[in-house]
């Protein structure tokens, strides 16, 4: 992938990150992207993205700052059509496959007669708790391979 597209791939994650269906509380959003790389002599590492090819494996961290209110919120993030939806960190993601109109865990979604796969995900999202909110930060993380 070249610079421009991966500039354009970064960059829509990091304004797609800072969309947040909320109640009550402020909170603030910061993100980063990671390439997942294996070397014979450190084993797997993750380094910050700065050029990625077909099949490499990302990894977004989203890090949340509540700035003040109360109550829970949802984080959502569409995800960029050059990348596909691996998984989650702690596993508790929703995810869409239809442009973030329904929602579920992956394994319960339909595409047609079929089960829907990582390929026909559009959109995550994280639920954050009020007991975790009232920690005052937190972060998100999860994986894509680049297609």
């Amino acid at each position: 992938m070249n610079r421009s597209a991966f500039a354009a791939l970064t960059g829509l994650f990091l304004a797609a990150s800072a969309t947040i269906a909320q109640a009550s509380p402020a909170v603030a959003l910061d993100s980063a992207v990671f390439v997942e790389r294996i070397t014979p002599d450190a084993g797997r590492m993750l380094e910050p993205a700065s050029d990625l090819s077909r099949g490499d494996r990302v990894v977004y961290v989203v890090r949340w700052y509540r700035m003040g209110g109360d109550g829970g919120f949802t984080v959502t993030n569409p995800l960029p059509r050059s990348v596909q939806f691996q998984g989650s960190a702690n596993g508790d993601e929703e995810v869409s496959i239809d442009g973030g109109k329904t929602w579920g865990k992956l394994a319960m979604l339909r595409v047609g007669n079929r089960i829907a796969t990582p390929e026909d995900v559009t959109h995550v999202r994280w639920r954050v708790d009020p007991r975790t909110a009232a920690r005052g930060q937190g972060r998100i993380a999860y994986s894509a391979i680049v297609r």
